[in-house]
């Protein structure tokens, strides 16, 4: 089962400020409108959010697979490969989740407005940090969906062993369970992947992306559909 949110629309506004006084944005000699005219779609970022073991990499990866089936650039943003990288330095204490997701906020930012249907696979699991990224996103190019699955159905898949080394005492801070999660109270799409087909949440993204007109409708794009 899947339920649409209304989302929220938030201003770019500046949340970070750099420590120097001595830089200054640089303006694109190319804009956002020409890239995204060239690749027929609008950029954005899809940032999936759940427990760990709700499904979101998998999600993740089933729709950048049908997007680029259909011509589309999409790019996934994991939240394990990007600590093997970019966030190595940071460990999971709540100022290091903070500051992962801020990374990556403005990463997707970047992407997006490049003109590329981004999508984010983080756990994320404070509600501030998660808005602190919508902010860091191209206005209105952002949609929070929700990965709705109670911790005993993510603990019995369990896909990293994770849950297991918790239980056993080798893991600290784990979200759901020694570590809180902050719900969405406003997500554009909410998926109960206990419930849906992997290919039943990827038709129900990409019918939000063909409603909020980040592309057209086309042959490949069976609405309502599975994929």
């Amino acid at each position: 089962m899947y339920v649409r949110g209304k989302g929220i629309t938030a201003s770019r506004t500046s949340v970070n400020r750099p420590k120097s006084d001595n830089i200054t944005w640089n303006q694109a000699t190319i804009g956002r409108e020409q890239r995204e005219e060239q690749l027929g779609q609008r950029g954005c970022v899809l940032w999936l959010t759940g427990l760990s073991g709700s499904g979101k990499s998998t999600v993740a990866r089933a729709v950048e697979t049908a997007l680029l089936k259909r011509g589309r650039l999409a790019y996934v943003l994991d939240g394990d490969n990007l600590r093997h990288g970019l966030n190595a330095d940071l460990g999971f204490s709540a100022e290091d989740r903070d500051e992962n997701i801020r990374r990556v906020g403005e990463v997707a930012g970047l992407f997006a407005d490049a003109g590329a249907i981004t999508l984010v696979s983080f756990i994320s699991p404070y509600r501030a940090a998660r808005e602190r990224a919508r902010q860091a996103a191209p206005e209105g190019r952002f949609l929070e969906i929700y990965l709705d699955v109670d911790l005993a159905e993510c603990e019995r898949r369990d896909p990293k062993g994770l849950y297991e080394r918790v239980r056993a005492g080798e893991i600290k801070n784990f979200t759901g369970v020694d570590a809180p999660y902050e719900l969405p109270t406003e997500p554009a799409l909410v998926l109960r992947t206990a419930e849906l087909s992997v290919s039943e949440s990827v038709a129900a993204i990409l019918d939000l992306l063909v409603e909020q007109g980040f592309f057209p409708a086309d042959a490949g794009t069976q609405r309502g559909r599975s994929v």
